[in-house]
């Protein structure tokens, strides 16, 4: 199994502000040692980390952690795309063997559609020559925005991290399922199932309340453009790793070994261009 989506970090308050009071549990390092402790638990053979913070340091810093890791297989870092430097600084890291990628933390602008514009749009563009995915991390109301955004580079793979946080909470599922299967009808777009539990009810999440939501991601996605990803150590504000691999094993019960062996393993090979 390849975790395609989980997070490293060195804990302080400055740089992860987002981390607020009521997230305690992530008020600490979590670092590859602790990786490796909860992914063998869980039979895990690879992972993809994922930037936590917009930060070329901290891209650095995973990849060097990555190139002394038989464990994490890709990293997903974070460039500024607007920036003129932008090229510069993904042709130093595109030789990295597990360089595998690019986001930034769109859910979290207050420009909502700051993916269409023409200065980010420049630095999309200068992706594919270096066969780097795009991770998407947006909130349901940005769905529109990554729609056109696929539409206008056809060439580009792009991944949507957490199914784009679907209202779990709150049960609602219009115009959430709408949109995401416009998104997938585009073939250059894969998805994540990760991340539910914390966009769930806290501690009180259960499976029937995430169930109707994975449903609408594998029938709009398919069994070969879906990955898993735990959303290691966030995922621990609602859920222990073990509980969430769980729940991929409960849902995918029954699926045939081909189809399982594609969900589990080789669309995340396939998409980011793992070393395996």
């Amino acid at each position: 199994m390849i975790d395609a989506h989980h997070h490293l970090w060195e804990y302080n308050r400055e740089e992860y502000s987002w981390i607020e009071d009521s997230m305690k549990v992530l008020r600490r390092d979590y670092l590859a040692g602790d990786l490796v402790e909860v992914c063998e638990k869980e039979g895990v053979s690879g992972t993809v980390v994922v930037q936590a913070r917009q930060s070329l340091k901290e891209t650095g810093w995973l990849l060097a952690i990555a190139e002394k890791s038989e464990l994490i297989r890709g990293v997903v870092g974070w460039v500024d795309l607007r920036s003129d430097a932008a090229g510069d600084q993904l042709s130093a890291w595109a030789p990295h063997r597990k360089f595998a990628g690019v986001r930034h933390v769109l859910q979290d602008e207050p420009e909502r559609d700051l993916m269409l514009h023409p200065s980010f749009r420049e630095g999309m563009a200068r992706l594919k020559p270096h066969r780097l995915t795009y991770d998407l991390l947006i909130h349901p109301d940005q769905l529109e925005y990554a729609i056109e955004l696929a539409a206008s580079f056809p060439e580009q793979k792009f991944v949507l991290d957490h199914m784009a946080k679907p209202p779990i909470r709150s049960g609602r599922i219009h115009p959430w399922q709408e949109h995401l299967e416009q998104l997938a009808r585009h073939p250059n777009v894969w998805c994540k199932i990760s991340g539910l539990v914390t966009e769930a009810d806290g501690r009180n999440w259960s499976y029937e309340s995430l169930l109707p939501y994975m449903e609408v991601a594998v029938q709009a996605f398919g069994k070969d453009r879906i990955m898993l990803g735990s959303d290691w150590p966030v995922c621990l504000l609602a859920a222990g790793y073990a509980e969430v691999m769980e729940i991929y094993n409960r849902f995918f019960d029954g699926w045939s070994p081909e189809a399982k062996r594609k969900i589990y393993f080789q669309n995340a090979v396939d998409c980011y261009e793992l070393e395996v």
